[in-house]
């Protein structure tokens, strides 16, 4: 009985947290890879839930808006206190979702041309039979204004830079929820260059904002 009120106060935890989340965008503070944080002896190993951890991502356009997911393959977080000490995410690139279009109605072209999977277009996004992962390794956590900061060593397509985002951490019994709030990165950082005014001129309107949203949902036990 005591498992099960856990169990129901965790998942109104959840709940809350997630409507709760605030809608603006952030811009997250991006700098060159850092060292990796350790966990103390006092911090709590949790293992990620693959089924239930994702990223959600956003891209833009002049014409419009793509949305998404990403699932979290495998990875742990070590928390203490609340507080997210160390811990590494790895991201199945070969799971890149589109949700805003309909199947037969160009998602599948999207999706594979986002992945690389068109022969001719590999490098144009994620490339993702030669990099078929991303990983997110924690380099430490940070309080501003009563808001945990979570910075990380971001890599892609063999890239690495750090970031910085706002992230909420929810613990209840033998689980862990961490969620961030929306946030920005430039994605020519990760040599991610397609449709970029950076790279390419005479666009006009076709070109593809280097910024992208994400928002990260990890969900982990013991």
């Amino acid at each position: 009985m005591k498992n099960q009120v856990l169990n129901i106060a965790f998942v109104a935890a959840l709940a809350l947290g997630f409507t709760s989340c605030k809608n603006e965008v952030k811009d997250s503070d991006t700098t060159d890879a850092k060292e990796v944080a350790a966990a103390t002896d006092s911090a709590s190993m949790y293992t990620i839930k693959n089924g239930d951890s994702k990223i959600m991502w956003e891209g833009n356009k002049p014409t419009g808006t793509h949305t998404g997911t990403i699932a979290i393959n495998e990875g742990s977080v070590y928390v203490n206190n609340g507080v997210v000490e160390s811990g590494k995410v790895v991201v199945d690139m070969k799971s890149i979702n589109v949700t805003d279009l309909e199947a037969d109605n160009g998602k599948e072209s999207l999706e594979q041309h986002l992945m690389g999977t068109v022969e001719g277009k590999e490098g144009d996004f994620f490339n993702v039979n030669k990099y078929p992962t991303a990983t997110f390794e924690i380099t430490g956590t940070n309080m501003v204004d009563g808001v945990a900061q979570l910075s990380g060593n971001l890599t892609m397509k063999g890239k690495t830079n750090n970031v910085t985002f706002p992230v909420r951490v929810m613990e209840e019994g033998n689980m862990v929820r961490l969620e961030s709030d929306k946030f920005e990165i430039d994605r020519t950082l990760w040599d991610i260059q397609y449709g970029s005014k950076k790279f390419f001129d005479n666009l006009g309107d076709k070109f593809i904002s280097d910024m992208m949203t994400l928002q990260i949902n990890v969900v982990a036990a013991k």
